[in-house]
């Protein structure tokens, strides 16, 4: 009795089974947009230069005198916009620490930070939510992170990373990132 039950029972799915078969599957458009993406190589854009002089808009010439240890007797700007990387100078001619902002397309920003503070270097994670590293030699320390699409840079000619640190930090909280 349970295979006279089966047999038919069988026979239907067979049927269902021989209709899928028989389907095909119609496979899904590729998106342009995503195409586009991956095959533009992200670049790197050029370091900022100083260019003209001013005050710092994210970053007090008096914080950063305090926190790098020195005097501050000249400020000067890059042409970067919608945020100037800054330049403090310790005399006329020798910048003791300059803040390189980047925002804009993800991968650039992370391209930023690994050029800074390339492999090999200390690991960093200050703000809460920042990553990057930071490297120290004998002309100083280099401070890079980034979060999304915007990277933050502070080269110090001080060795201590606690002070580029400290100053990075600043920086984000006054460029409100």
């Amino acid at each position: 009795m349970k295979r006279a039950l089966l047999l038919p029972l069988l026979g239907v799915l067979a049927a269902c089974g021989a209709e899928v078969v028989q389907s095909t599957p119609v496979p899904a458009p590729q998106s342009k947009q995503a195409t586009a993406t991956t095959s533009a190589a992200a670049t790197v854009p050029a370091a900022p230069q100083p260019a003209k002089d001013g005050a710092c808009p994210y970053l007090a010439t008096t914080y950063v005198a305090e926190a790098n240890g020195q005097r501050v007797p000249k400020v000067k700007l890059s042409t970067d916009e919608p945020h100037p990387a800054c330049f403090f100078y310790a005399n006329a001619t020798e910048i003791q620490l300059s803040v390189r902002v980047y925002v804009g397309d993800e991968r650039v920003a992370k391209l930023i930070v690994n050029e800074a503070a390339p492999d090999g270097s200390q690991p960093a994670s200050s703000p809460a939510g920042w990553t990057g590293g930071y490297v120290s030699n004998d002309t100083g320390v280099v401070y890079a992170v980034s979060k999304g699409t915007a990277a933050v840079v502070v080269t110090s000619n001080q060795k201590q990373s606690i002070k580029a640190r400290r100053i990075a930090d600043e920086a984000i909280k006054g460029l409100k990132l």
